[in-house]
């Protein structure tokens, strides 16, 4: 069982441009529409082998709002896209749909919650960054798990806002993007804080 930060980031580290939108990655080509860039074998960071493991989905409201907007654009009535339990964190008055619960509070009573039903499967933090950070913050946050995205934004949603140190565990090719797993090792220091100023470095 792991909680883990699963989602697309351009290459300047940004999960949703200055217009809160994903267009951006949308025309990028993944492994269906590129056939030199498959994923390999059945161990390979693969969406429907990580989404077979998940047991619970984490939502803050802008991204809860943003999948809102996008399942409805067309006219069509609003369905939440998953069927496990789902939590959106947020102090908003929030119409959501059966399966869906609102949570304002601290995540580590969130993440408490979670553990009694997810069974040992995963728990997939959906977005956005700081959601995501303050997990890590409460030092719950495993794994990150991002599919970089070769196009330069320049500004909008930064990926996770904190000085975090990761350690790279894996890395696929995607069609166009890169995906790339990580484990969290815990907060990155400032130089000038107390010891070396500099975080440990995993080499295993």
């Amino acid at each position: 069982m792991a909680t883990i930060y699963c989602t697309a980031t351009s290459l300047d580290g940004f999960i949703a441009d200055d217009e809160e939108s994903l267009s951006w990655l949308f025309t990028t080509p993944g492994h269906d529409d590129d056939p030199e860039g498959r994923y390999g074998d059945g161990d390979s960071l693969d969406y429907d082998h990580f989404i077979a493991n998940v047991g619970a989905v984490v939502s803050g409201a802008n991204t809860y709002a943003w999948v809102h907007r996008e399942l409805t654009r067309d006219g069509q009535e609003f369905a939440w896209p998953y069927t496990q339990p789902s939590w959106i964190v947020t102090h908003r008055d929030l119409d959501l749909p059966t399966g869906v619960t609102s949570f304002a509070g601290d995540v580590r009573d969130l993440h408490a919650q979670i553990l009694e039903v997810v069974d040992g499967e995963d728990i997939w933090i959906v977005g956005g960054g700081d959601l995501a950070g303050q997990f890590a913050d409460a030092g719950l946050l495993d794994t990150v798990w991002i599919h970089q995205t070769p196009v330069v934004l320049g500004a909008g949603k930064p990926l996770l806002p904190r000085r975090l140190r990761l350690h790279r565990r894996h890395i696929e090719r995607d069609g166009q993007l890169t995906a790339m797993l990580f484990d969290v090792v815990g907060p990155e220091p400032r130089p000038g804080a107390e010891g070396d100023g500099a975080a440990e470095v995993i080499t295993g």
